[in-house]
């Protein structure tokens, strides 16, 4: 593989790890703080509304469409689906437009766009459903971290496992917090993106901790957990550098250039595998070390009892 550090290097990075904590942590209560005071903008799939879907006899252009749907008093997301024939529109829940108003409004409108259209479906979705979604988007993400704390506590130790699932909600609350901050509307792809940013981070971590774990048998047993750290997170950096920097090219690449049906998705995508890196290396390592990780909690067994065999013989 490609490196781009060399082999000697050692990145001291375990020696600014409380000042990144404080950094980290500070990001998390300011994203919490963020969704109490402004909360989120749940987008329609959460809150409910109308939604209408026009087939016309040609291509439209979607600005054009939004500019009929205006004048007409419609706000809504705008789209097309299917083909640059047939467009969506979703309208938030407002007091005074109901379903048949606002159905009559895009007849109105689309006869101007073009005589020959089709309203092909118009329907409203209640807000108890929209509820419903944001329960089991709530209730998928608590269960991928809890599945997540299992595996890893399975796999390698409780305190790694513990590291991991605070540094994947921190990523989580991160994500949610710029969302909100900035009032972006969060739908279901928006919640899509958020676990997928959870499996990608858990995959950087799972990286540095399987380094970790085969470090302990092959350094000195002198060696302090901070420096086998520092040591482990250097060699699996540029393993990192080139998948965050090609998956990076892609996702930048969506949210510049993929229009507004999937600037959240991209945006969740792009912030969440920037700090999902950070605390790949910083959190849930750091946390792996307040929880007083010692080598002995890593050593396979067999290695540690062949260990102890050696040392009889030697005595």
């Amino acid at each position: 593989m490609l490196q781009f550090i060399k082999e000697t290097t050692v990145i001291p990075f375990m020696k600014i790890k409380g000042l990144v904590e404080i950094l980290c942590l500070g990001l998390v209560i300011a994203s919490i703080a963020s969704m109490v005071i402004k909360s989120m903008n749940w987008g329609l799939d959460f809150t409910g509304g109308t939604v209408i879907e026009t087939h016309y006899s040609q291509a439209m252009d979607l600005e054009q469409v939004r500019a009929a749907y205006t004048a007409q008093g419609i706000e809504g997301v705008v789209q097309h689906f299917g083909s640059t024939h047939d467009v969506m529109v979703r309208v938030a829940p407002k007091e005074g437009l109901t379903q048949q108003v606002i159905t009559e409004k895009v007849r109105a409108a689309s006869q101007v766009l073009d005589p020959e259209y089709t309203i092909t479906r118009s329907e409203y979705v209640g807000p108890s459903v929209g509820a419903e979604l944001v329960e089991s988007g709530i209730i998928a993400i608590v269960v991928s971290l809890i599945a997540i704390l299992i595996y890893i506590a399975f796999r390698f130790e409780w305190r790694m496992a513990t590291g991991a699932v605070i540094s994947l909600a921190y990523d989580v609350f991160v994500v949610l917090g710029v969302f909100s901050f900035w009032q972006i509307e969060y739908d279901l792809t928006v919640l899509a993106a958020v676990l997928t940013v959870v499996g990608y981070s858990l995959n950087d971590k799972i990286v540095v901790f399987d380094r970790i774990r085969e470090n302990v048998s092959k350094l000195p047993r002198d060696m302090t957990m901070d420096h086998l750290f520092d040591i482990s997170l250097t060699q699996t950096l540029s393993r990192t550098i080139i998948t965050s920097g090609t998956t990076m090219i892609t996702v930048v690449s969506l949210l510049l250039f993929g229009g507004d049906m999937i600037f959240g998705f991209a945006l969740a995508l792009t912030v969440g595998i920037v700090f999902g890196t950070i605390s790949s290396i910083y959190v849930a390592s750091t946390w792996a070390l307040l929880l007083k990780i010692e080598r002995k909690h890593l050593i396979p067994k067999k290695i540690e009892k062949k260990e102890i065999e050696m040392e009889s013989m030697d005595d």
